[in-house]
């Protein structure tokens, strides 16, 4: 087989559409990610989600892996051993003849897997290529339950930070500063998921994930200033600034700012059939 062109975004999809449609085992095909955030650039991956009825899930990663290599060889595929959601397998595919940033990020879930990763506040607004017999729904968030979640995570992160804040110190003492390091920035990861609570509860647990999008530009910089460390010496202030910030911040969350965040409208499509056509 010869392959004449540089495979683009839509020829993939495309050819995924055609594959996967006809199948009668195949219930729907959406693209969620940077598309559902309208934040698609040149360095997005894809993210596609298939929906099979169960006991089909080779079959629909065998037809997915025929359809990719009639567009290119494929470069090198990551299967995910244990995605930790049942029903839910997951791969991921770089293709010879396309973007090294144009991975296809594939999640086939079984009709019956409870989590089908399309409820809109927090995965934005998918993008389906078909949905047959519109047999995929949109959830909608538990708000209530997200709310009570949230306040037992604060409280969490609180007593983490509590008890192991001064391990950072502890290593500078010894001049371990490498661990010291390792340990600061778990103490960061900790103060980003507390900011993101402050900021975008909905995504709380995202760490790194759209904070460039979703905290202030203020935050932002402060959080650069932080992440950045020189030196030793350099360790020790934003170790102290780090922990300064934190004290600072937990008081600053009220439960009615947290209910204003988490209840805000969203008006999002509910899912269609975008099946393109000839």
């Amino acid at each position: 087989m010869t392959y004449d062109k540089k495979v683009a975004r839509a020829d993939i999809i495309q050819k995924l559409v055609e594959t996967l449609h006809p199948l009668d085992y195949v219930v729907a095909l959406w693209e969620g990610g940077a598309p559902g955030f309208n934040r698609t650039d040149e360095w997005s991956d894809i993210d596609l989600y298939v929906v099979v009825d169960d006991e089909t899930v080779v079959q629909a990663f065998e037809a997915v892996e025929l359809a990719l290599k009639s567009l290119s060889p494929i470069q090198e595929k990551y299967e995910v051993k244990h995605t930790g959601w049942p029903g839910v397998s997951q791969a991921f595919y770089r293709l010879q003849n396309a973007s090294e940033y144009l991975v296809i990020d594939l999640a086939v879930l079984t009709l019956s897997s409870p989590e089908k990763f399309l409820e809109p506040k927090t995965h934005g607004r998918a993008t389906f290529y078909f949905n047959k017999d519109n047999r995929v729904t949109l959830p909608s968030l538990d708000e209530d339950a997200l709310l009570e979640r949230l306040s037992h995570k604060l409280d969490r992160l609180r007593g983490r930070f509590d008890m192991f804040h001064n391990f950072v110190q502890k290593e500078i003492n010894r001049g371990n500063y490498l661990e010291a390091v390792d340990i600061y920035h778990t103490l960061l990861a900790t103060l980003v998921e507390t900011l993101r609570i402050a900021h975008h509860p909905v995504h709380h647990e995202f760490r790194m994930r759209y904070v460039h999008y979703e905290l202030p530009d203020d935050t932002i910089k402060r959080l650069r200033h932080l992440y950045f460390v020189a030196d030793e010496q350099d360790l020790q202030s934003k170790y102290r600034e780090t922990v300064a910030w934190f004290y600072e911040l937990i008081p600053q969350i009220r439960r009615d700012d947290l209910e204003r965040l988490v209840r805000q409208p969203q008006h999002l499509e509910s899912p269609t059939d975008r099946r393109p056509r000839d």
